[in-house]
């Protein structure tokens, strides 16, 4: 088991008000699992994104990742998990602009201490298995959309992580780039990896395998896509 959630809360205080966003929620994913989370504006899908990917830390509850219990890691623990158990991608991107490809995609290895040569190397390894080779040597503003989320993809691949963990990755681009984003992924979880993603578009979830569905902090269903989509 890769992930196993136990009784999960996070409150947030503000003002003089503390508002529970995610409310005792219990999950499990398998290794090579292709899950969409998803949710309306406030469900908790964000909150929950942030803690399976060690960005934060819940009020209570457990969270065991690859048979680590990370709830109670201090943050330079949670740092190291991020650099070594996660691959993020985001909606925005989040790639250096004056960083080519390839240099954007070796930064975690950075963090990770590893050689420059061998950086070099499993960054343009990355770099291939989205298909980019052509493009490595070019800053993210010479690259469209869909090849600067292939540029994310690689750089949440290079590390090897146990999960790549995605927040709208197709949320700006056109809805044909998005497809041959989302086709990438599909390619990616039949190679082996664990894909966890966050969206609220029907089309996107669809591609998952499963589907969790949040609303008011709490799980409101846990489908595979064939039934979570059947009378849609």
């Amino acid at each position: 088991m890769l992930i196993q959630i136990r009784d999960l809360a996070k409150d947030y205080v503000m003002g003089e008000q503390t508002v529970r966003a995610l409310d005792n929620v219990s999950l499990t994913i398998e290794r090579n699992e292709y899950v969409a989370i998803m949710g309306p504006s406030g469900s908790g899908k964000s909150t929950l994104m942030n803690l399976i990917g060690c960005l934060d830390t819940p009020t209570s509850g457990t969270y065991f990742l690859n048979g680590k219990e990370v709830g109670s890691m201090t943050d330079d623990q949670l740092a190291a998990i991020r650099n070594r158990e996660i691959g993020f991608v985001f909606q925005t991107f989040n790639l250096l602009p004056r960083a080519n490809a390839l240099q954007n995609v070796e930064l975690p290895l950075i963090y990770a201490g590893l050689p420059a040569a061998e950086r070099r190397t499993r960054a343009a390894q990355a770099i291939e298995s989205v298909g980019l080779t052509d493009r490595a040597h070019h800053r993210p503003n010479e690259l469209s959309g869909g090849q600067r989320q292939r540029v994310a993809v690689a750089r949440a691949l290079v590390n090897k992580p146990s999960i790549i963990l995605a927040d709208e990755p197709t949320g700006n681009l056109d809805s044909r780039t998005g497809e041959e984003i989302m086709q990438l992924f599909n390619d990616l979880n039949r190679a082996g990896n664990t894909i966890i993603m966050v969206t609220h578009e029907a089309d996107i979830a669809r591609h998952c395998a499963r589907v969790v569905r949040l609303r008011d902090g709490r799980i409101e269903a846990d489908l595979p896509s064939s039934e979570a989509f059947a009378h849609a």
